[in-house]
């Protein structure tokens, strides 16, 4: 009963710990050209493991409505993952979105007119 107790509270340590090392991104860098209606997104987030901690999906929305969902299996590198993508529908005025996940836990979503 005892062993069980100690493995039990080792891994509630090892679970509470992980988790503090995760964190949502830092920020968002975005442009967009409106002539060849290319938007690219350097998604800032500091890991020290770029292949277990990373941004896992980013979401792309054009006006409120979501366009664009792609996951993601690991970061560039250990400070940032950079994503373009062509937004043929775009006109002057519309409101951007990306929103960047951490595979761990939380998330940052900013926005750009």
């Amino acid at each position: 009963m005892r062993k069980i107790f100690c493995l039990s509270g080792i891994f509630i340590f090892l679970l509470f710990s992980t988790a503090a090392y995760a964190h949502p991104p830092a920020d968002i860098e975005m442009t967009f050209d409106p002539k060849t209606k290319v938007l690219s997104a350097i998604i800032v987030h500091d890991v020290s493991n770029p292949a277990a901690h990373f941004i896992k999906k980013v979401d792309i929305s054009l006006n409120g409505k979501e366009i664009i969902e792609q996951a993601i299996s690991r970061q560039d590198n250990f400070n940032t993952q950079t994503v373009s993508y062509l937004i043929p529908d775009f006109k002057t005025g519309d409101l951007l979105a990306v929103e960047g996940y951490c595979s761990i836990s939380g998330k940052l979503e900013k926005q750009l007119r």
